[in-house]
């Protein structure tokens, strides 16, 4: 590695629920660290993913999609975003085809910041030309970014000339974290999140929103790795939704997500999984603080 022309920083990425930000984080880094689904709000933590080059290192902050908050959970979150805009080296501001308009918070943020902005147009496959060029022009006319460019992280277009494109605009410095490294988070928290996933792809309507994951137990042997996590709801009617009629629910989240776990961790996993209820713990600074929001 040479010092002198090595660059390290932080990119954070942001925009509105479900255009795509967590998808794109993981093609740029070429692993899955952050959950993905169709459903808005599946970011929820501030989420550090390192990319790693012989003469760069990108520290991406993976934040919570933009929304006007509905309770202190969300708040939260948004504090999470806004923290992620002050640290930034490089912001990478995401949209998709389908977006009208940045949140206007975030416009304004964008409008005013001095740190470089690169302005993504995701799901460029989902669009038609003329309606991207008109995009892309209306991006220019409102941000004045730094740079814009369009995007398909879901078939890997372009994601190599995003990357360099980001790399371009990082400052020299020496590597915040050792080269081998992909995250700054724990285990624990991928664990939990890979559980989180598979509740957001099997339950509808309130109930992924209303569930909070904690891994409680991490214990690796040469033959197995034991694991126990406790699924949080709201109510005791959410409780009952979880499990389902005789556990069955609770079984075929468990073994997606424990095959899921097997796959990542690249050894066989026992999975416990309970069921606990704290009655509206996303309004309750003393959860929130628990389950690491505050």
């Amino acid at each position: 590695m040479n010092k002198e022309s090595h660059k390290s920083g932080w990119v954070s990425v942001v925009g509105s629920p479900n255009v795509g930000k967590s998808t794109l984080v993981n093609a740029l880094i070429g692993e899955k660290l952050s959950i993905v689904s169709n459903k808005p709000q599946t970011t929820r933590h501030r989420i550090t993913a390192i990319a790693n080059g012989e003469d760069y290192q990108m520290v991406f902050s993976d934040t919570p999609g933009v929304l006007r908050p509905s309770y202190k959970m969300q708040e939260a979150m948004m504090k999470r975003v806004g923290e992620a805009l002050e640290d930034a080296d490089v912001i990478m501001a995401v949209t998709d085809v389908g977006e009208k308009y940045f949140e206007h918070g975030l416009f304004e943020k964008l409008k005013r910041t001095k740190v470089p902005v690169i302005v993504v147009l995701n799901k460029l496959d989902l669009g038609e030309q003329d309606i991207i060029a008109k995009k892309l022009t209306l991006l220019k006319e409102q941000v004045n970014p730094t740079a814009i460019i369009g995007v398909s992280a879901l078939h890997n277009f372009n994601i190599k000339e995003l990357k360099d494109l980001l790399i371009s605009h990082l400052p020299q410095g020496e590597p915040y974290y050792p080269k081998e490294q992909i995250s700054d988070l724990p285990e624990k928290f991928f664990v939990s999140e890979i559980l989180r996933e598979k509740i957001l792809m099997y339950y509808q309507q309130e109930i992924p929103y209303s569930v909070e994951v904690v891994t409680t137990d991490f214990i690796e042997t040469e033959k197995i790795t034991r694991i126990r996590c406790e699924i949080f709801v709201n109510r005791h009617t959410q409780k009952a939704i979880i499990i389902g009629k005789a556990g069955s629910a609770l079984k075929r989240t468990a073994t997606a997500a424990r095959l899921d776990l097997e796959k990542w961790l690249d050894a066989k996993v026992f999975l416990e999984v309970d069921v606990k209820v704290k009655k509206d713990w996303r309004d309750n600074d003393m959860h929130l603080k628990n389950f690491g929001y505050l």
